[in-house]
């Protein structure tokens, strides 16, 4: 480990959260876990970058999440119509750049919008001290509002869980404590939970199709690959051993053929 690099932690939590892959268009999925062109966008906004800014600096981070809590999925429906019963605009524009109406005629849009509801992640990015100084400062005061994936999922409460020393990226995910809602710990009662954590590492065999090179609307993103390596690690809860649950009594078997006499 060196002295000149450094790991920020981040808490990741909300209402709603939603982390895109592949899909476009009418139908827009979410990963279970945050991705890292999406947390590699919430330090851009923090920053103040603007879309067509260098990313350079900030693809170099070493990416870790842990799912402290993984929440539930939603589908968010809608159906999209204009109200004078004409028919939609299309994406396609015409010479002099005004929107062209769909052909055939289409009067209402569908779309299918999923989202993680009630989770909970703790990210870990690891790259030169100062760097992270800055970005850290800029989660605690960003120059753009923050969200998890989407603008309309804010997030609750203060993002950054402060810089560390540096260290390994499995093993701050190991030291971090569990970031749980307090009604998930409630539901957890013994002495420690075991979390899934996801970690970049170069002799892994797992890829993730999630590293932009920008996030400029007029040319478009082009995303390239990461290899990562997923991990349980065990976290303590907080609960005392007399919370977990009594282990259960031997009972006289299950004999599976007692009811045909055998």
């Amino acid at each position: 480990m060196s002295d000149d690099q450094a790991v920020l932690v981040l808490r990741l939590a909300a209402p709603l959260q939603s982390w895109g892959g592949p899909s476009r268009y009418n139908r827009r999925d979410t990963l279970p876990q945050p991705t890292k062109s999406g947390i590699l966008g919430l330090l851009a906004a923090a920053d103040g970058r603007p879309r067509d800014a260098s990313l350079a600096d900030l693809l170099g981070l070493h990416f870790g999440v842990r799912v402290d809590q993984p929440g539930t999925l939603l589908r968010d429906y809608h159906t999209v119509s204009d109200h004078r019963g004409l028919p939609l605009p299309s994406a396609k524009v015409d010479g002099k750049g005004v929107q062209k109406r769909t052909s055939p005629a289409k009067y209402t849009g569908v779309t299918q919008r999923y989202y993680l509801q009630d989770a909970v992640f703790t990210a870990a990015l690891r790259g030169p001290a100062p760097l992270l100084e800055s970005l850290e400062h800029a989660v605690r005061h960003p120059a753009f509002p923050l969200c998890l994936g989407r603008r309309s999922c804010p997030p609750t409460g203060p993002l950054s869980l402060g810089l560390h020393p540096d260290t390994d990226l499995q093993q701050i995910l190991t030291t971090v404590p569990w970031q749980a809602s307090a009604h998930r710990r409630r539901q957890i009662r013994t002495p420690q939970v075991m979390l899934e954590a996801t970690v970049d590492d170069p002799t892994a065999d797992l890829t993730v199709d999630d590293v932009p090179d920008t996030y400029n609307l007029k040319t478009g993103t082009v995303f390239s690959w990461r290899t990562v390596r997923h991990r349980w690690v065990t976290i303590p809860t907080g609960h005392p051993a007399s919370d977990s649950p009594a282990p259960e009594q031997p009972g006289p078997g299950h004999d599976p053929f007692a009811l045909l006499g055998w």
